[in-house]
């Protein structure tokens, strides 16, 4: 049975691989990109199974737009996918402010709305997915990469909550959390803060982002199936981690965690009314 996906950000990375595959398998594709340069192929191999937008997600009139004329154009969407968002490395202090608020705009802000945009739709319909695109960075945090774990912090806490809110229509979320790929989100689209000499040992990360010192071991093409495939899950898995050097960081960092907080038992109960 085909299905009807709305996706955000499909130029590159996950979002590419993901409609190459899907109009390959013969479902339809609302996609939306800033400019149809990279997409020009799709559109011209998949004229009817290909609905291309233009959408910069920090415009959230023009998210409001987008959903509504989606939905009126293709009546049903089966899946929405919050896939658009990018990588900014830096330390706290060497961000300036128009980079911490165009992260929050991109990667928080702009899936906050797409997401709330489609409940409507997706409840009177009778149900649907949401797919939103994070990382093994939503749980595990690491210096340099600041705000970028904010935004991904922020959108999983958000995404858990709006699940338990929406389950009784018949709407599942599930948060995608891959480890490092082989997309341009590493090798190409990734931002760098102005980096300052005095933080020279968090800039580790320089050498992450350059692909002659090593590949980031994702294959963004299995990563991609492995999403499409979790639509067929029922119920919707909540949190789904590809990679395998990603699941056991994530498993490290929530074992430490727990074991920090078993520690306050007695803390934590010496501020309760007695």
């Amino acid at each position: 049975m085909s299905r009807t996906w709305l996706i955000t950000g499909v130029s590159s990375g996950f979002g590419f691989e993901m409609t190459k595959q899907l109009l390959e398998a013969g479902d339809t594709v609302i996609g939306t990109v800033r400019n149809t340069k990279k997409v020009e192929g799709l559109i011209e191999e998949y004229p009817v199974n290909f609905d291309c937008r233009i959408l910069d997600v920090t415009d959230v009139p023009a998210i409001h737009r987008l959903v509504e004329d989606a939905f009126a154009a293709h009546e049903k969407i089966d899946v929405v996918v919050s896939n658009a968002g990018y990588g900014l490395f830096g330390c706290a202090e060497e961000l300036s402010d128009e980079e911490i608020n165009h992260i929050i705009a991109t990667n928080l802000t702009g899936s906050i709305m797409l997401i709330r945009d489609s409940l409507r739709h997706l409840r009177e319909q009778g149900g649907g997915r949401i797919i939103q695109m994070s990382t093994y960075g939503g749980q595990v945090a690491y210096a340099s990469n600041s705000m970028y774990h904010a935004t991904k912090f922020g959108i999983e806490g958000f995404c858990e909550a709006v699940a338990q809110e929406v389950a009784q229509f018949n709407i599942g979320i599930t948060l995608v959390e891959p480890g490092g790929a082989r997309t341009e989100f590493r090798y190409g689209s990734a931002r760098v803060a102005r980096l300052m000499p005095e933080y020279e040992s968090c800039h580790g990360f320089l050498n992450m982002l350059d692909a002659s010192k090593g590949l980031a071991p994702g294959d963004p093409a299995k990563m991609a199936l492995r999403i499409i495939e979790s639509v067929d899950k029922t119920p919707a898995l909540l949190r789904m981690v590809l990679g395998s050097q990603a699941l056991e960081a994530t498993i490290h960092r929530l074992e430490e965690r727990v074991a920090d907080y078993k520690t306050q038992t007695e803390l934590a109960a010496s501020t309760d009314f007695i």
